[in-house]
């Protein structure tokens, strides 16, 4: 029986999501199933994601809704009523995710307890070149790899050059506060129902962050795993960034931790917690 879902959020990606579903193919962690939450891709990303099924161990399906502009909230509560298992991971479609990734998750995951992956960000030139070979052979983790393909030196390499030991110790010092990533976060399936989802007003800048701060108001507790669970995000344009979306978002975001708020009538169910 599948004991994960990982749930990955896509939009007109086909190139990048297909890179995204090797890492996938690649993992040492076997038990569980993706979900493609789909803001209304064209049908290119559904002839490749038919294409994958036959390519891929783990099974795939497919949420989609018609293109209306940057809903991810929308989509992804619909995911997270879609999945099939009691716990999610929620990642993007453009997050390779090393090969313990899911392994890793499933390791740590703790009742009263949502988890903060990390990622490291890749230039366009790198994302381009990046292989299916080279995601198999996990030669996209290394840095001596990527170094020889253009990568500039930087403390941050430490992500990848961490062992088991190494990793523990830097998630334990890292001054970073662990939060709900829509990169690279999971947590139970009944805590973020328990929370109603996403709050589906919120479009892009922080609406990932919103659910984490439910979450801990409702007592579920951050940890951090940030150099434990990585994926290696590709680059690309965010054409789809407004002002006035994340003008909007910090509101509500202000008054979810003013009001201490545990629930959204926005949400998977739209009505007032009862």
């Amino acid at each position: 029986m599948i004991d994960t879902s990982v749930i990955i959020s896509t939009y007109n990606s086909p190139e990048w999501l297909q890179k995204v579903l090797w890492g996938y193919d690649n993992q040492t962690y076997r038990n569980f199933e993706v979900i493609i939450a789909d803001d209304g891709s064209t049908d290119e990303t559904k002839q490749l994601i038919d294409k994958m099924r036959k390519e891929v161990f783990f099974p795939i399906s497919q949420v989609w809704h018609e293109d209306n502009g940057f809903q991810k909230c929308i989509i992804l509560n619909k995911a997270i009523v879609a999945s099939k298992s009691p716990y999610l991971i929620m990642t993007d479609g453009d997050c390779i995710p090393q090969k313990n990734f899911v392994e890793n998750h499933v390791k740590y995951r703790e009742e009263g307890y949502f988890l903060s992956g990390g990622y490291f960000m890749l230039p366009m030139d790198i994302s381009k070149k990046i292989t299916k070979q080279d995601i198999y052979t996990g030669r996209t983790f290394q840095v001596e790899w990527l170094r020889k393909n253009g990568l500039q030196p930087s403390f941050k390499n430490n992500k990848l050059k961490s062992g088991m030991f190494k990793s523990k110790l830097l998630n334990l010092i890292t001054p970073t506060t662990p939060s709900w990533n829509g990169h690279n976060a999971s947590g139970w399936k009944e805590d973020i129902l328990a929370v109603n989802g996403f709050d589906e007003r919120m479009q892009y800048g922080g609406e990932d962050r919103e659910l984490g701060e439910r979450l801990i108001n409702n007592g579920v507790k951050p940890k951090q795993i940030r150099y434990s669970a990585i994926v290696l995000h590709l680059d690309h344009k965010r054409g789809y960034v407004k002002e006035e979306m994340i003008v909007k978002n910090r509101e509500i975001r202000r008054i979810t931790e003013l009001e201490k708020r545990t629930w959204t009538p926005y949400g998977i169910v739209k009505k007032e917690h009862s």
